[in-house]
């Protein structure tokens, strides 16, 4: 019996899994700016710099570090929802997890935190907050 219930819940997995696919699919097909994914590729240096910093900074609630950690813990791991070798999803899902990380962040700590610890060019932070969907902060071009 309890192979029964191990089959359910790797059937419930696997859709999971194959909606997502799908909603990332048709996410990246209709998206009228083709340059965002390429430029998010470009941010990636900086960003896993910022996520390190954010990751190390004292003054930010324990919570929100540990969320850091796991995600870089994810970006790091070989064990992705989307594997990357399927072409463009397999980062996209890296990148759409990173916007809703950075996200979750802005929200608790306030987006000039992420502005206090962007290692790049401010255009590069722009690029960053559009693809966040965050919006343009006060300092930033």
């Amino acid at each position: 019996m309890w192979w029964r219930a191990l089959l359910a819940i790797a059937g419930g997995l696997l859709i999971v899994w194959l909606v997502m696919l799908a909603l990332l699919w048709r996410a990246q097909r209709h998206s009228a700016d083709k340059t965002r994914l390429r430029d998010a590729a470009r941010l990636v240096p900086d960003v896993v710099r910022l996520l390190r910093r954010l990751a190390g900074d004292r003054t930010l609630a324990r919570s929100v570090r540990f969320r850091l950690w796991l995600l870089l813990i994810y970006l790091i791991s070989p064990i992705d929802l989307i594997p990357d070798f399927i072409p463009v999803l397999g980062y996209a899902d890296d990148a759409i997890i990173v916007a809703i990380a950075l996200r979750s962040i802005a929200r608790r700590a306030g987006p000039e935190t992420l502005e206090r610890h962007w290692p790049g060019t401010p255009e590069g932070l722009a690029t960053l907050l559009t693809l966040a969907r965050l919006g343009p902060l006060s300092g930033t071009t």
